[in-house]
Order: C-alpha cells, then sequence, then structure tokens
C-alpha cells in the first residue's frame, strides 16, 4: 500500500507532467488521489495536534544525537563555511532556531547578538560553551510549535536553522516563515535545511515518521507564498538540503549573490 508521502509525491510528479497529450489521463488520476489524500492527509489539524513532535520528544533526540551525532565533522564545515558568508556585518543581530546541543551556536559571534529560539531550556549548556566577554551578546528565548512572536521586530539580518524544520509539518513552517518577516529587517537572510522527499533518503525517513514530509516543490511554494525571494536551493548531499532565501527591502547592508554562496 502507497504511504501519505508517495501520494503526494505521485501527485506533485503528475501535476508536473501535464500537456495536451495526457490532460484527460492525468487530471482523472489527479482527481483520485487528491480525494485520497484529503482522507488520510496527515496534514490536517486534528492529526497534527496528535503527531507534533513534543518538547520531551526533542529532548530526546538531542539526547541521541549527543553519544552519536547525524553530522559528520566533513558536513559541519560546510555548514560552517556558509553561515560565514552571512557574518559581515556586526550592526544586526542572528537568530538560530532549534540550536538543540549547540553544534553550530558558536559560529554566529560575527553577529552583534546572538538571538537562540527554541521549544526546550537549552541556555545553560550554550552558555557553556561562550567566554566570559560574550554573555552579554547570548539572548534566550522560548516557542511551542512554530512561534517567534518573543523576537523583537526588525531585529536581525540572519536566521538559520538545521536539523529542525524537516521535523515542522508544511503547515507550521509556512507559520513559522510568516513570523520570521516581521523578525528580518529588509535584505535579510534565512538559511534553513529542509526535507526533500523527492530523494529516497528522505522520503523513507518521512515514511518512518522520524521526519516530516516535505519536498523541493512545496518548499519553494511555501518560501514564496510568505513574501521571500529564493538566492539558492541545494543540497549537501541527501538529508542535507538546505533554501537560501531574503527579505525584500535594502536595509541589509549584506548582499550576497550564488557564486558567493557556492562552495568550489
Amino acid at each position: 500500500m502507497l504511504s501519505i508521502e508517495e501520494i503526494k509525491l505521485l501527485i506533485e510528479k503528475l501535476e508536473r507532467l501535464k500537456s495536451e497529450d495526457f490532460t484527460q489521463l492525468i487530471e482523472k488520476n489527479l482527481a483520485t488521489l487528491k480525494e485520497l489524500e484529503k482522507s488520510i492527509d496527515a496534514n490536517n489539524s486534528i492529526v497534527i495536534d496528535r503527531l507534533d513532535k513534543t518538547p520531551e520528544w526533542f529532548q530526546k533526540d538531542n539526547e541521541l544525537k549527543k553519544a552519536d551525532p547525524l553530522i559528520g565533522e566533513g558536513l559541519r564545515k560546510v555548514i560552517q563555511y556558509k553561515i560565514f558568508q552571512f557574518g559581515k556585518t556586526n550592526i544586526y543581530n542572528s537568530l538560530e532556531i532549534g540550536p538543540g546541543n549547540g553544534m553550530f551556536s558558536m559560529d554566529f559571534r560575527a553577529w552583534r547578538s546572538n538571538f537562540f529560539l527554541d521549544v526546550n531550556i537549552i541556555e545553560k549548556p550554550i552558555r557553556r560553551m561562550f567566554p566570559n566577554a560574550h554573555q552579554k551578546y547570548l539572548k534566550f528565548y522560548m516557542t511551542e510549535k512554530c512561534m517567534a512572536d518573543s523576537i523583537p521586530t526588525n531585529s536581525c539580518n540572519f536566521v538559520f536553522s538545521w536539523d529542525t524544520f524537516v521535523f515542522l509539518s508544511q503547515k507550521h513552517i509556512g507559520e513559522y516563515l510568516k513570523d520570521i518577516n516581521r523578525v528580518l529587517i529588509g535584505g535579510g537572510y534565512c538559511f534553513i535545511q529542509y526535507a526533500d522527499c523527492h530523494y529516497d533518503w528522505d522520503l523513507e525517513k518521512s515514511k518512518s515518521g522520524y521526519w516530516s514530509y516535505n519536498t523541493k516543490t512545496k518548499m519553494t511554494e511555501i518560501i514564496q507564498k510568505n513574501g521571500y525571494e529564493i538566492i539558492e536551493m541545494s543540497q549537501f548531499r541527501p538529508g542535507a538540503n538546505y533554501a537560501v532565501f531574503r527579505k525584500p527591502g535594502k536595509q541589509n547592508p549584506v548582499v550576497l549573490n550564488i557564486s558567493e554562496l557556492t562552495l568550489d
């Protein structure tokens, strides 16, 4: 039996194949699949509330990753390199969503202040990573599901998240990006990992219930619907897909192009 993730993927593929020769066949199959999707879709609000990862779940997941990190040193370094491309001014703040064990949390020292947003209390272990002189630049906030309402408006020119949005439903990603738009200054950037179930590796993670279903096509729609300009959508490897996108405006003195962001 097809999983809900495979049904969604098939719908997406059929929609891309539309042409005059195949329109009638595709429309008939799409209608059947969409009715089936509606009946078992895990994205309806009732089921989402039941299936959402809890703070306790994230805490246990972080504990497991302390012993067996999913991100190897090579991948960590290329992500770190990309973060540094955005740190060319210290007059604005950075925001990391879902820092967890703080793998990347020290990589934002080029910014004026470093904001951290998580569903769990992560302040003490992350503070211990930083020298005393930097403590006054660290600010910690708690969230529930996908709210960034505690972060000041127009306070950041960079938002980063890795190993967090892969667990969020498309609905919650959209809600998060809407609030992030408020947090960013004009011209501010986001660098966010997401699940792309066009790839078997990501699809298997989704079918197992560990990740939430998403694709590059759907992520593109969500980003653009929330008013952002997409700069780059790529991957370091399957399972390490990312999007770099920008809020329209000219307030941010940091202006990057793809050639600066792409690794050799």
